[in-house]
């Protein structure tokens, strides 16, 4: 069966000529309409948590290029604050969280179940995406996976290394196991109300699973995206799920196979070639243009992009870019894209 809705069609495991597109981080500061909307929220958090103004950011680069989805406007680290963590984001630096070292400090976090008062909000920017988006317009969900989550809850800030997590992992196990646990549970549970509330599709981001090695990747990375993909498969079907364990390397082969993933979404430190090849040959594939080609532009974004396109073009694909887009990106790039993968 054909689907009318591009996104849903490839996830469906259908090869399409044009392949859909949409774009991690495309509701963003590279665009003028989010920073005023970012502006009038008065901060990142009161934008996340303000489900008029999130739905806003949301739709405003549907509205701007025609994406084929929108991607719910929120944050992976939602969840931490939810279980009990204290958050907050120090200017031109990120994230900062209150740190989990220890049994004492764990047990200071919430059952994973006691997470939806504090995340209602998201839900009803769910609510009114569902109904205000186009119809041809996909809605996907989202949540960060355990590991990427947890490694900034026990460095309290994101690290170039994921250091502290892996000290954790080795010096006091057990409390990295709870850890990864609860919040295996609370992804499972979030993700849940996010499709109850009318995402279409959901993805989940482990944007560190890079730094999992062997048989730390298996159980850390591909164990937690299989119990997760296989609660929320027992309770809604035919909802597809991304995955994305980025910087996976040879991890990305047979991931989807292992995990139950509907789709393995890649970063661009794997070529389009070598993934068709050993990744695409299980099913749907997402991405993999790099995020600088959106500032620079020109003829390489072009040829990059055609060459992602062709590389893909012997089955289901969604174009996407291999990371998020940067704040220094050029909208106008964005927009020289999405016309030549239409047009190819």
């Amino acid at each position: 069966m054909t689907h009318s809705k591009k996104i849903l069609a490839s996830l469906n495991g259908e090869t399409q000529k044009t392949p859909p597109i949409w774009m991690m981080r495309q509701a963003g500061r590279y665009l003028p309409e989010y920073r005023a909307t970012r502006a009038q929220a008065g901060d990142f958090l009161s934008l996340c948590y303000n489900p008029d103004l999130a739905a806003e950011v949301t739709l405003q680069p549907i509205r701007r290029y025609g994406f084929d989805a929108a991607i719910l406007f929120a944050d992976i680290l939602l969840v931490p604050q939810a279980l009990g963590a204290d958050l907050w984001f120090v200017t031109g630096e990120g994230p900062r969280l209150s740190t989990i070292t220890s049994a004492d400090d764990f047990a200071k976090i919430k059952p994973a179940d006691a997470i939806h008062e504090h995340l209602a909000p998201v839900y009803e920017t769910v609510k009114i995406l569902a109904r205000e988006l186009p119809s041809e317009t996909t809605l996907i969900g989202f949540a960060g996976a355990p590991w990427t989550v947890a490694t900034y809850m026990i460095a309290g800030r994101g690290t170039p290394d994921q250091g502290p997590a892996h000290a954790l992992m080795q010096g006091n196990v057990e409390v990295f196991d709870a850890l990864m646990d609860r919040l295996t549970e609370a992804t499972i549970t979030y993700l849940d109300m996010q499709i109850q509330a009318g995402a279409e599709v959901v993805k989940l981001f482990d944007s560190w699973a890079g730094s999992l090695n062997g048989p730390a990747f298996q159980k850390y990375s591909l164990e937690p995206a299989k119990k997760i993909i296989a609660a929320l498969k027992a309770k809604h079907p035919t909802v597809p799920i991304i995955a994305f364990p980025r910087e996976a390397g040879d991890g990305y082969i047979g991931f989807a196979k292992a995990t139950g993933a509907d789709c393995v979404a890649l970063d661009n430190s794997v070529s389009a070639e070598w993934a068709a090849e050993k990744v695409q040959v299980d099913g749907c594939v997402q991405g993999n243009l790099a995020s600088k080609h959106m500032v620079t532009g020109g003829q390489a974004l072009i040829d990059e992009t055609r060459e992602i396109v062709k590389a893909f073009s012997g089955g289901p694909h969604i174009f996407n870019l291999g990371h998020g887009i940067t704040p220094d990106a050029d909208p106008e790039n964005v927009g020289l894209m999405i016309e030549t993968v239409r047009s190819c």
